[in-house]
C-alpha cells in the first residue's frame, strides 16, 4: 500500500502516530475543495460552511454538519455532540478552561498524559487555585485491574474531574477507560478522555465509553488531513463548554461555536469524510486487524531480540508497540534524541524513541504501508550502535 501514500519512499517510515500521514486519495479530495472553495470563496465560507451563514435558511444542513455527521457514524455517535478542533490538544484545552475548578480543587492525570496534555492541565488548575495530582500507574502487565485501582487510590474529596488516556502516547497501551470512568462517576468524578490515537485504530464507540467529554484526532490513524480532530461532548455538558476563541457564536450554542472560530482553512475537516470513506473501502475491520498483528508481531520480535519485556498483555496494543532498548543504548532524554536523529539522518528510519523510567524506548507504529522487513531493518539499525 505504500504506494497510496505520499510518503519517501527511501525512508522507512514507522511513525504514523506521531503527526499522521493521509493518503494520496484523500488528498487530492482536499484539494478538491480548496479548488472549490477558491472558486468563490465568500459564498463557501460564509454561506455554505457553518449554521453561522449569510443569507441561507438555518434549516438547510452545513458542510461542516454534513461532514460532522459522516464522522460521528464512525465513531458510533449523534453528530449534534461532535465538533471539529484543530487536535486533540485544543479539545482538552476547551474542556479545561470552562471546567468550574475552585481553590483547592483537584485534577487528576495520568503519568503517561501526553506532554502537551499535561501543560494545559497545568495552565488550567493555576488558573482557578486548582492542583494537579499526577496517578503514578503500576507495570501494566500486573493486569488492568491494577491500573484501575491505581486511578481510584488517588481520588480524595477534592477531586473534581480526571483526565485519562485512551491509549497512551509513549508506551502505546490502550486502557480500559471504561472500567476506569465507571469508578470515577461512581465518586463523583467527571471524566475528559484523551484519546488522540484511538479515532481510526480501534474499535471506537465513544458513547459506550461512559464519559463526559471525549477527543481524539482524526489526521493520525483516521487517516484525515492535519489539522483535524473531534472533540464529543455529551449533551449534559455542552450549554457550559465555549470555544477558547470568542467568535461570532458566542452563546449561540456548542456547534455554532466550535463550527465557526473565524476565518480558516475548513479542508481537513471537509475532507475527513473521504479519508473515512476509504478506509471503509479497504475494510476497516481489516485495516485495523492488519496494523495490530503488525504491531504485535514486531513488539514480540523487538523483545525477544533484546531480552527485554513487552510493556503490556496482546489486548492493550492496538497499531503501535513499545519496546525497552538495550540498556547499553542509554536512559536520557537526550541520548533518546540522539538516536532517534542518528536513526533518520544516517538510516533513513523515522520511528519514535523516548525515554522513560532511566531506560530507553523505540515506539513503532504499524500502517498499512508497512511490513515486517521494515521492522527488521530498524532492528539491524538499532544493533549496529550497541
Amino acid at each position: 500500500m505504500l504506494k497510496e501514500w505520499p510518503l519517501d519512499a527511501g525512508v522507512t517510515y514507522l511513525n504514523h502516530g506521531t503527526v499522521g500521514s493521509p493518503p494520496r486519495r484523500v488528498l487530492e479530495a482536499q484539494q478538491r475543495l480548496r479548488d472549490e472553495i477558491e472558486r468563490q470563496p465568500s459564498r463557501f465560507l460564509l454561506r455554505e460552511l457553518s449554521g453561522i451563514r449569510v443569507g441561507v435558511p438555518h434549516d438547510n444542513v452545513s458542510r461542516l454538519r454534513e461532514a460532522a455527521d459522516a464522522v460521528a457514524s464512525f465513531l458510533s455517535v449523534d453528530g449534534k455532540d461532535v465538533a471539529f478542533v484543530d487536535n486533540a490538544t485544543t479539545g482538552v484545552n476547551a474542556v479545561l478552561r470552562c471546567f468550574d475548578f475552585r481553590e483547592g480543587d483537584e485534577l487528576l492525570i495520568l503519568d503517561l498524559a501526553y506532554g502537551g496534555v499535561r501543560n494545559a492541565a497545568e495552565a488550567a488548575a493555576r488558573a482557578r487555585g486548582a492542583r494537579v495530582c499526577v496517578v503514578e500507574l503500576p507495570d501494566a502487565t500486573a493486569g488492568e485491574e491494577s491500573l484501575i485501582q491505581a486511578v481510584e487510590a488517588k481520588i480524595r474529596p477534592q477531586t473534581r474531574l480526571a483526565l485519562l488516556d485512551h491509549v497512551t502516547s509513549e508506551t502505546a497501551l490502550v486502557l480500559p477507560l471504561a472500567a476506569i470512568a465507571s469508578r470515577c462517576h461512581h465518586r463523583g468524578i467527571a471524566v475528559l478522555a484523551d484519546g488522540a490515537h484511538a479515532p481510526g485504530a480501534i474499535p471506537l464507540n465513544i458513547e459506550a465509553l461512559g464519559v463526559d467529554w471525549y477527543t481524539g484526532n482524526l489526521h493520525k490513524w483516521a487517516w484525515a488531513p492535519r489539522s483535524c480532530g473531534i472533540l464529543w461532548v455529551h449533551p449534559s455538558r455542552q450549554a457550559a463548554l465555549h470555544h477558547p476563541v470568542a467568535s461570532w457564536g458566542l452563546d449561540q450554542g456548542f456547534i455554532l461555536e466550535f463550527d465557526w472560530p473565524g476565518t480558516r482553512d475548513p479542508t481537513p475537516q471537509l475532507a475527513a469524510p473521504a479519508a473515512i470513506a476509504y478506509m471503509r473501502e479497504l475494510g476497516v475491520e481489516a485495516v485495523q486487524n492488519y496494523n495490530h498483528r503488525l504491531a504485535w508481531q514486531a513488539g514480540c520480535t523487538m523483545a525477544a531480540h533484546w531480552n527485554t519485556n513487552l510493556l503490556g498483555s496482546e489486548d492493550m496494543i492496538g497499531t503501535m508497540v513499545s519496546v525497552p532498548l538495550p540498556q547499553s543504548l542509554g536512559s536520557t532524554p537526550d541520548e533518546a534524541k540522539r538516536l532517534r536523529d542518528a536513526l533518520l539522518f544516517q538510516d533513513n528510519i523515522e520511528v519514535q524513541v523516548y525515554a522513560r523510567r532511566d531506560r530507553l524506548h523505540v515506539r513503532v507504529s504499524a500502517q498499512i504501508y508497512n511490513e515486517m522487513t521494515d521492522v527488521e531493518r530498524l532492528i539491524d539499525a538499532i544493533d549496529r550502535r550497541m
